[in-house]
């Protein structure tokens, strides 16, 4: 099977896996990230079929969603990618990078280094920062009824990795936890000029959302 076909195929596994995924992590989310990743892959010297499937892969099964379970979506990825002849090295790779990506309150270490994940995780960073990134934090924070703002509950930006996923802090606080701190964590130079935009936009948001909440415009 050639590399459209399988990339094709994935993209029908996905489609289908994530029919009633919440509205910031369904086909779209996954779209949106396959898109910034060809981009950014444009400008590396890359494993394109790497970065294609792990794209579309990187969210099969959020540990989210599946009670921080992290070995669910690795698992879902290795049993459809066995199931169209992927070659062993090409599904390890792609593992790993699932293994990788996540933020996870910012203090995790990355176990495993390539310019592969560099590339999907900028993508997958990109769609959680700027006016996609904006609506998808409270899109996420109405799923999980959050409030929006609560000036008495203060944003925590040195959270453990189990601290970060139990956080039940209003949506505002994400922005400081994770939205406003992925701009310095980007890998790529696309990656970077990208964010620096976005991060731009945020910053404005959160003036004007600030001064609405304080009666001043």
């Amino acid at each position: 099977m050639n590399n459209t076909d399988i990339i094709s195929k994935t993209i029908a596994f996905v489609k289908k896996q994530l029919e009633n995924a919440e509205g910031g992590h369904d086909w779209f989310h996954i779209e949106r990230v396959y898109k910034n990743a060809l981009l950014i892959a444009k400008e590396e010297v890359c494993d394109l079929q790497v970065v294609q499937l792990s794209a579309l892969l990187h969210d099969i099964a959020d540990s989210k969603f599946h009670g921080g379970d992290e070995s669910v979506g690795p698992k879902v990825a290795r049993t459809f990618l066995e199931s169209q002849n992927v070659i062993e090295d090409v599904i390890i790779h792609v593992i790993e990078i699932i293994r990788n990506i996540s933020f996870k309150g910012g203090n995790f270490e990355k176990k495993f280094k390539s310019i592969e994940l560099d590339i999907v995780q900028d993508a997958d960073r990109l769609d959680a920062i700027g006016a996609i990134g904006i609506a998808r934090a409270f899109n996420y924070g109405g799923f999980k009824n959050r409030a929006l703002y609560n000036p008495e509950i203060a944003p925590n930006t040195n959270m453990t990795i189990e601290e970060y996923k139990k956080s039940q802090a209003p949506t505002l606080n994400h922005f400081y936890e994770k939205l406003l701190l992925l701009k310095d964590k980007m890998n790529t130079e696309t990656g970077k000029k990208i964010a620096k935009e976005r991060h731009h936009f945020m910053e404005n948001f959160l003036a004007q959302f600030y001064a609405e909440w304080d009666g001043e415009k």
